[in-house]
């Protein structure tokens, strides 16, 4: 039995004495003892590839901060990396891939991998779950299809996905045939992280708000929505929730809420008064502190933590999360003065 089972409860909406907060990659640059374990790797892949030190990093920020959940410490890209696609990090660049899917060739090649190429995946999830020992639920992730797509296209990082739009209008069936063997590795992917150990899944869409209208529908959500269908929902007795984010996708709340997920991810672009209100009682809600206001003074990350909390309102179905991945330059004492002040506020509407 799960110690502090609250985020696992709000986000099915059942009743919880406190709103529960984790962060999005809340293990990272930020924490002067990831980089110590960054640098005893000699890489960030080889940081992933290591249970030991993957299991390391995951539960250092719990050390830190009384946070309702982990998650497993990866990346998005180690799937297409499964696939051949050659994943490296240029110092200061960012990932890239050697082999982008540029050629129709290489397209029509694309295959879902062995899953014993991510079993160091699976081995760190199980591992993580040994070393909590029933602490918080392990939160497992993908990158979307659609997101997964525009870094293999693009061949790493963009300003304006000129690659991968120009072959969705030019060439949609390529770019469907990559969704697809997308979709498909995802499923298995994610299924292989629940039976490790995973008791919660996010499904990470990064740049599915840079599509117009229609095609996210297209390119982006129905993949989603194959993925959320293929899932193994339950384990061990147990529900296993799906979270669906997409940054800057808070114009299609409703369609995303429509998929079958447990809940949506938000960024802070959207009021959390309207959302709920927009998607009632299907989904729960996880989000949307502004990463930025971490720069700020802690009084004013309190303020904001209770404006936030009001929007929401009374009730459950509200996880506590940034709008987007924390930043490397962040003061680790103002997280600190996040989750307490989320803690200690939230109280009062339940």
């Amino acid at each position: 039995m799960l110690k502090n089972d609250t985020f696992l409860r709000a986000l099915q909406r059942q009743p919880v004495d406190y709103t529960p907060v984790w962060l999005m990659r809340q293990a990272g640059r930020y924490l002067p003892e990831y980089c110590a374990t960054r640098k005893v790797a000699g890489s960030f892949l080889q940081l992933c590839k290591s249970k030991e030190l993957a299991t390391e990093v995951t539960l250092q920020p719990l050390e830190r901060f009384p946070l309702d959940a982990a998650i497993l410490f990866s990346d998005i890209l180690t799937v297409p990396d499964a696939m051949g696609l050659g994943l490296y990090f240029a110092e200061g660049e960012g990932p890239k891939f050697e082999r982008p899917l540029r050629d129709e060739a290489a397209i029509k090649a694309l295959a879902v991998p062995d899953m014993h190429e991510l079993q160091y995946v699976f081995d760190a999830v199980s591992s993580i779950r040994a070393a909590l020992d029933n602490r918080v639920p392990l939160i497992g992730f993908s990158g979307s299809p659609f997101t997964l797509a525009c870094y293999m296209i693009e061949g790493g990082g963009s300003d304006d996905f000129r690659r991968v739009k120009t072959m969705m209008y030019d060439r949609p069936d390529l770019l469907h045939h990559i969704l697809e063997i997308n979709a498909l590795t995802v499923i298995d992917y994610l299924n292989a992280q629940i039976d490790a150990g995973a008791q919660a899944v996010q499904i990470f869409d990064t740049w599915g708000g840079a599509l117009a209208y229609g095609k996210y529908q297209e390119f982006s959500l129905a993949y989603m929505s194959k993925i959320v269908a293929g899932l193994k929902r339950e384990k061990d007795g147990q529900r296993i929730p799906v979270i669906l984010f997409t940054k800057g996708g808070g114009q299609w709340l409703e369609d995303l809420a429509a998929t079958g997920c447990d809940a949506l991810g938000l960024d802070w672009t959207v009021n959390l008064a309207e959302a709920r209100r927009r998607v009632g009682d299907k989904v729960a809600l996880q989000g949307n502190f502004d990463p930025n206001a971490l720069f700020a003074k802690p009084v004013a990350i309190e303020q904001e933590v209770k404006r936030l909390l009001a929007d929401y309102g009374n009730g459950s179905g509200h996880v506590f999360n940034l709008g987007h991945g924390i930043s490397q330059f962040t003061n680790p004492e103002h997280v600190a003065a996040l989750v307490e002040a989320v803690h200690r506020h939230s109280k009062a509407y339940k």
